[in-house]
């Protein structure tokens, strides 16, 4: 029995939550006497699999410069042939946004199943795999099993799994493939990839974040989010509403139209609790929730809760996590 993850690279640089995925999926793979794969595709991977050997027994990679730049045909019918060639029993991936968009693809041409945004995955000694994802806006879980269909497939969401290092590197086998691309196959084309200049850490890698809405009142009131921000390592976030307003980029929207996180801690500011937020961090650690309406929804999904005004609280929060941090 094999357990695949996909190892999804930025910038030259894997996702945390591939080394997450790794770190369990070697310890499924022994207690399953399985073997632990990873693949990967791109361009000048050979530092990338270097790491992904020290985790995995076997690493497929397909390294090509046609494949510089994420394409969803051209990605689905590589990992599908090769899965067909293969038969692995589990096939796990990032449930980031690029992950969103290839697994459901890459499920559709398999013909199996897929369970999206899971919170949890576990893996029996025979193989099963049973996942766990929120419904109803995070007010129910539900675990999920598989019928006979395979892979079983899976997008689990970053921060939910450990990142470990492993004590005794493996020398996986890494596997080279020349991918053979069919123009015919590519119905879309790359013209072109603006980067954004962002220097925090990617909202769903975050292990710390500080989010702002509605009630920041404006843009320039951001200042204070990003201050507090700085002082205990975080990563800034914002509602829908700020989004909407222009206040922020997209890239830092938190919800189900934006992005879905689980940091250690969570803080909302000004945030009243909509359910298209809270489906995108409700499953964080810790939530602290700031907020002068003591109705709002937000403070039922909270573990501690602060009812007054973000300018009088934010500000004294800066003020005592400065004094502690410079001890």
């Amino acid at each position: 029995m094999d357990i695949w993850i996909f190892a999804e690279h930025k910038d030259g640089n894997l996702k945390k939550v591939v080394l997450e995925l790794l770190s369990v999926g070697r310890t499924w793979a022994e207690k399953s006497r399985s073997k632990l794969c990873a693949v990967i595709l791109g361009h000048q991977l050979e530092p990338l699999t270097k790491i992904l050997a020290e985790y995995a027994d076997k690493v497929y990679s397909f390294d090509d410069p046609d494949l510089v730049h994420y394409n969803s045909d051209t990605y689905v019918t590589l990992i599908a042939n090769l899965v067909k060639e293969h038969r692995p029993d589990i096939l796990l991936c990032g449930a980031t946004l690029l992950g969103k968009d290839l697994f459901a693809r890459l499920a559709t041409r398999l013909g199996t199943g897929l369970a999206t945004d899971c919170t949890g995955i576990t893996v029996g000694e025979d193989g099963r795999m049973i996942a766990k994802r929120p419904i109803y806006g995070g007010k129910v879980f539900v675990d999920i099993a598989y019928d006979d269909s395979r892979p079983q497939m899976a997008s689990i969401r970053p921060n939910i799994f450990t990142m470990m290092t492993p004590a005794e590197p493996k020398q996986g086998e890494v596997i080279k493939i020349k991918p053979d691309i069919n123009p015919n196959m590519v119905r879309t084309k790359i013209l072109d990839v603006v980067k954004t200049t962002q220097s925090q850490v990617d909202l769903t890698e975050a292990e710390y974040i500080v989010s702002a809405g509605r009630g920041i009142k404006s843009p320039e009131n951001f200042k204070m989010i990003e201050e507090l921000a700085e002082v205990i390592g975080a990563t800034v976030g914002a509602s829908r509403a700020v989004v909407d307003n222009k206040w922020r980029s997209y890239d830092d929207q938190v919800g189900k139209s934006g992005k879905t996180v689980s940091p250690k801690l969570y803080i909302a500011c000004g945030i009243s609790g909509a359910i298209h937020h809270i489906m995108g961090m409700d499953t964080s650690k810790v939530i602290v929730a700031i907020n002068k309406d003591p109705d709002a929804i937000i403070f039922n999904y909270a573990d501690y809760g602060v009812v007054d005004d973000l300018f009088k609280v934010v500000p004294l929060m800066i003020d005592e996590l400065s004094k502690i941090k410079s001890v």
